[in-house]
């Protein structure tokens, strides 16, 4: 997978409880090695198959100057370990968890999207003096307001052995089917999939073992109601949603960001985009994550929370 990334990227492990998780981070020419005292920046993917850290690969090399980045593969993705597992929210609170002690001497901004994006907010709140801010896109938990948005075919399908792998197979590890995912359910402009996109998310969904997660995913076991979550959080939160986003709409995010404007400060909808907003149009992203890090570190420097709610 690292192929992927920038030239002068690596790889560094984590071990958590559950496995080891793999992170990308500056080790060479053309970036400087990061402080340790860097404010951390952390990239976190979302679900599906063939997800991997490669998602924000546009995007994080522009704070490598700025932030001591990390953008890990989660537990069951990319390269990090691949357990033989029924998968569960459970499970990525405590290894993010984890993965952050073990990294990080301060708090750390979170950058995610999508399902990860909801399970970041309930990370924050069950962690509030790991987690400093949180820019979130289309951040859902699949389930919200009790409606099930995510899942595309019926659990008895699913569920049944050995066809749930022919899914997977047939759905995730051929050229043909992630092309036709990404351009048909990912992305609002299908031209904007290249194929090193393509080849990014085979690598990832060919990984052995790979489709326990994947499935975990399908079958809806991470889904939740982020509405029940979202009130009880305090940390500064941006959402951005993207206007063709399927299955999760803008209204619905508009609807979620309502439930706490005290803690989303800001909530931006994004033309002629989908839900990989950072993959489609990555000069955006970064130009809105720059304007929002400049803010949080001015109001750290007391310009007053007027200052910072200008985002």
């Amino acid at each position: 997978m690292l192929q992927f990334h920038p030239s002068g990227i690596g790889q560094r492990v984590v071990e958590t409880s559950l496995g080891a998780m793999v992170y990308y981070t500056p080790v060479g020419q053309p970036w400087s090695i990061p402080s340790l005292e860097a404010p951390p920046l952390l990239f976190l993917h979302s679900f599906g198959g063939g997800a991997s850290a490669y998602e924000w690969s546009k995007v994080y090399p522009t704070f490598l100057d700025s932030h001591r980045v990390l953008t890990p593969d989660l537990l069951g993705w990319g390269q990090s370990d691949h357990p033989v597992r029924d998968y569960q929210v459970a499970d990525y609170l405590t290894t993010l968890t984890e993965f952050i002690q073990k990294t990080c001497t301060a708090p750390v901004t979170i950058v995610a999207s999508s399902l990860t994006g909801a399970i970041a907010i309930r990370l924050a709140i069950l962690q509030p003096t790991l987690v400093k801010a949180l820019f979130l896109i289309s951040p859902s938990g699949f389930a919200d307001f009790g409606q099930d948005a995510g899942r595309r075919l019926p659990l008895q399908v699913i569920n049944t052995p050995l066809l749930d792998q022919l899914i997977y197979t047939l759905g995730a590890t051929t050229d043909i089917s992630v092309r036709s995912f990404l351009e048909r359910f990912l992305f609002a402009e299908a031209d904007c999939v290249s194929q090193e996109m393509v080849q990014a998310y085979l690598e990832s969904a060919r990984q052995p073992n790979a489709q326990y997660a994947a499935l975990a995913f399908l079958r809806g076991d991470l889904y939740f109601d982020l509405a029940r979550y979202l009130p009880q959080l305090s940390t500064p939160t941006v959402i951005l949603w993207g206007e063709q986003t399927q299955f999760t709409s803008a209204a619905l995010g508009q609807r979620l960001a309502n439930l706490n404007p005290s803690a989303v400060k800001a909530f931006l909808r994004l033309a002629d985009s989908g839900v990989l907003a950072h993959l489609e149009q990555p000069a955006i992203i970064i130009g809105l994550l720059r304007q929002f890090l400049q803010e949080l570190e001015g109001y750290e420097e007391g310009r007053g929370v007027a200052e910072a709610d200008k985002f």
